[in-house]
């Protein structure tokens, strides 16, 4: 077994095509199918469904894709460490959804600017599908809600976020889950971490929300609003930059709702040049930054101040080596 070999698999079960990996690669398609027979004979298993114009991964080729990926990753990053500790090659960064809207434009560019022999490619999801990419390898670093705490990931907070509960214009103030219990609820994907603030928030006052509709950006999740249909849950500094955002209201939470952090995340054993050099990045920005670390921009609209909550922080439980534990992360310092 080679990296080639891996190179190839992994770009075979991409495409779902021997001929399209063969041009990625810029190899003939019969060495890619002698080279993949001889690794699959290696292992001793099937790696692949094949059908009549197309490979599937087979079970066991799925589970053979996370190693493959990890390892890629880890030759990637040995490489350029190997470099005289200088940032280069592949970097695969995970973001949430807003964090990208908001943050990463600025903080991108400067790092390609000063880094451009780092090939940067950006993958957005939920909290909970980037976190998993980070300790499966197939991501570098990541900035996800946090802190969140495995004993293979590190992480420093990188950005503060205050988060909004909005509503139709003509929605009664707010004061407590129950004056919304049942009304139906817009949010990303379950592993959103957002969306489990939100609904750990009905549940404390002993109410649940209506039909959760899942949708996959804020635009379309702030229109939804508008319209009536229902609330939810974002940061400010996303609906700062939304058109149209007066068309909806702004209702206090809890502090220990409202305030978030954003972390910037890594494999314990994977902390190289690339992902050095984007957490001094976040430093260099905290220390360029001349308004409070703390505070949240200040939006163009009216926002209430957040109501007070019965605390600053969730209890943190038995932690596990599978189970992150999310806590309070506002008395952390930023990446230094």
């Amino acid at each position: 077994m080679d990296l080639t070999q891996l190179k190839m698999f992994c770009s075979v079960a991409e495409t779902g095509s021997l001929a399209r990996a063969a041009e990625q690669l810029h190899r003939v398609p019969s060495n890619l199918t002698t080279r993949l027979r001889q690794l699959e004979d290696e292992l001793g298993t099937d790696l692949f469904i094949r059908e009549k114009q197309r490979l599937r991964l087979s079970p066991m080729g799925h589970n053979f894709l996370c190693y493959a990926t990890r390892i890629l990753a880890l030759s990637e990053e040995a490489i350029a460490m190997s470099r005289a500790g200088e940032p280069g090659g592949r970097f695969p960064l995970g973001s949430m959804e807003s964090t990208a809207a908001t943050r990463l434009p600025g903080l991108l560019a400067a790092y390609h600017q000063r880094f451009p022999q780092v090939s940067l490619s950006l993958i957005t999801g939920t909290s909970g599908e980037i976190v998993a990419g980070v300790r499966a390898g197939t991501l570098a670093a990541a900035l996800v809600d946090g802190p969140v705490e495995y004993d293979d990931i590190h992480g420093c907070v990188s950005f503060r976020e205050t988060l909004g509960l909005i509503s139709s214009p003509d929605q009664d103030d707010i004061a407590s889950a129950r004056d919304i219990a049942g009304q139906t609820v817009f949010a990303f994907r379950h592993s959103c971490s957002y969306r489990q603030k939100l609904e750990s928030w009905f549940y404390a006052d002993g109410v649940n929300p209506g039909a959760v509709m899942e949708i996959q950006s804020y635009h379309a999740m702030q229109a939804c609003v508008a319209s009536g249909a229902g609330v939810a849950l974002l940061p400010l500094s996303v609906l700062e930059q939304l058109p149209g955002r007066e068309r909806v209201k702004v209702h206090p939470l809890p502090r220990h709702i409202a305030d978030a952090a954003t972390w910037l995340i890594w494999r314990r054993d994977a902390f190289g040049p690339n992902v050095e050099a984007l957490k001094q990045l976040i430093i260099e920005w905290h220390d360029a930054t001349t308004d409070d670390a703390d505070a949240a921009p200040s939006p163009s609209f009216p926002v209430p101040p957040p109501a007070s909550g019965r605390g600053t922080g969730v209890t943190e439980g038995a932690r596990t080596a599978d189970a992150p534990v999310f806590h309070s992360a506002l008395g952390a310092s930023p990446c230094k």
